[in-house]
């Protein structure tokens, strides 16, 4: 059972003022002083009742009107704010799902105190949970909902006299935040058959200078004694020595396929949210164990990251793929052709698809054409949903589901793995049919 939802205080609905996540921003305020609030209801009071005197002729209600506007006299200031300044601090602005994100503006001006009233145009992949308001700060309190690069979107700023009669607004523009994807949970790292000619941490079927044995041979002359296999060398009379195997390290890219987002109809869940996160995931395995990682993206804004290595590879790699969803758009049409900078020679490339887009094939026909290694990772997105009953409905279910299947039949059959992920477990038990041999040993995963 999930927990409810909490309300918002009454500080954060008024902050928001109904303006959340719009497609455009709001237009900009008007520059210059300008009646408050209490000022118009002071005058609203004061015009009505000079009408109705006039109206009536009855001289009474005019100390009616009398009132209003000496009361307007006494609290209009003698020196209001003519030059604001603001400056905006946000922390942090890289994150990760479920963060805090706080926003603090800071506001000098001359003249006498003011009171701020801030007005929050919200920003999409962000909640604001709270607003406090000081005498010359405003503080913001966010969480980060979704990954992507997010704007947090303009706040308009009222700056009032201390009677609140004359007020001033001030537009401070929008700051934007990198919001960091959760990885999967994974740790195998599978390896191609051939390995490239550059030291790391799994084994090789040449021999070399690692520590899993691999056989056994004679000694010749020059040659280190590493470890001497006694048994043989009994037997025979002659030095025998453990052969062991090189190690190397292993090229690997992420391929996400970004040419739409399918959302579960039943769970929710989207297919390029999972996408990124599997891809993490995978991509910090590969990391720990010493590898290169390099990452492409086809599909809305298209990057790709040549392969790197370290703690710094993973976040450049997360920085690289944030663009492909900013502000929840998507700026082009993709491509189905990876720039040859991208995949290395002999690299192995995970694509991560929902496989509902048929450009995707496209790109896997142009990795195998140019010799490259492609695993299929694939990202569940759900079945649509038919109303009980629908013949024509079920039919195009029935028609979905063989298209799929068809899909999935020809990948297999060009010697492309496709391994299907589950929300919710970890990535090994996808990667385990891998780990039985090495990709690309006889044109299949034994």
């Amino acid at each position: 059972m999930t927990a409810p939802t909490p309300r918002p205080s009454a500080a954060v609905v008024r902050a928001l003022e109904g303006r959340t996540s719009p497609a455009q921003p709001p237009p900009p305020p008007p520059g210059g002083p300008r009646p408050g609030e209490r000022t118009l209801r002071l005058l609203t009071v004061a015009v009505v009742a000079l009408s109705a005197a006039l109206l009536t002729g009855r001289a009474w209600l005019l100390a009616l009107a009398a009132a209003p506007l000496v009361l307007l006299a006494l609290a209009l200031p003698r020196v209001y704010a003519r030059r604001i300044e603001t400056s905006t601090t946000v922390e942090p602005r890289r994150c990760f799902e479920g963060d805090t994100v706080t926003v603090r503006i800071s506001v000098a001006h001359d003249g006498g105190a003011v009171r701020l009233d801030p007005g929050v145009t919200l920003g999409p992949g962000l909640r604001l949970d709270e607003v406090v308001v000081g005498p010359s700060t405003v503080t913001l309190h966010h969480t980060a909902l979704h990954w992507g690069r997010w704007s947090m979107g303009p706040v308009d700023l009222d700056v009032y006299d201390a009677g609140g009669t004359v007020r001033r607004t001030v537009r401070v523009e929008a700051a934007e935040i990198s919001v960091f994807p959760h990885a999967a949970q994974a740790r195998f790292t599978p390896i191609p058959a051939r390995l490239p000619q550059r030291l790391g941490e799994h084994a090789s079927p040449q021999a070399g200078e690692g520590v899993e044995i691999i056989g056994v041979g004679p000694w010749v002359p020059g040659e280190r004694q590493r470890r001497i296999h006694w048994p043989s060398t009994t037997r025979r009379g002659a030095v025998q020595l453990h052969r062991f195997a090189a190690e190397r390290a292993v090229d690997t890219v992420m391929l996400l396929d970004a040419f739409g987002d399918v959302v579960d109809p039943a769970t929710g869940v989207s297919s390029l949210d999972e996408t990124v996160r599997a891809a993490a995931g995978l991509a910090r395995a590969y990391l720990r164990t010493h590898d290169r990682v390099g990452v492409v993206s086809t599909g809305g804004t298209t990057r790709w990251l040549a392969p790197g290595t370290g703690d710094a590879a993973f976040y450049r790699i997360v920085e690289s793929v944030l663009d492909v969803r900013k502000d929840r758009r998507f700026d082009g049409p993709g491509l189905e052709r990876v720039s040859p900078p991208a995949l290395p020679e002999g690299a192995l490339v995970y694509v991560f698809t929902p496989l509902s887009d048929a450009r995707v094939l496209k790109v896997l026909r142009d990795l195998q054409a140019r010799g490259r290694r492609p695993v299929v990772v694939e990202i569940p997105s759900g079945d649509p949903q038919v109303e009980p009953g629908h013949v024509a409905g079920e039919l195009g279910l029935r028609l979905w589901h063989a298209d799929r299947d068809a899909m999935r039949f020809a990948l297999r059959d060009s010697g492309v793995p496709v391994l299907r992920h589950v929300v919710g477990e970890s990535l090994d038990l996808a990667l385990a049919p891998l780990l039985s041999g090495r990709i690309g040993e006889g044109g299949r995963v034994r």
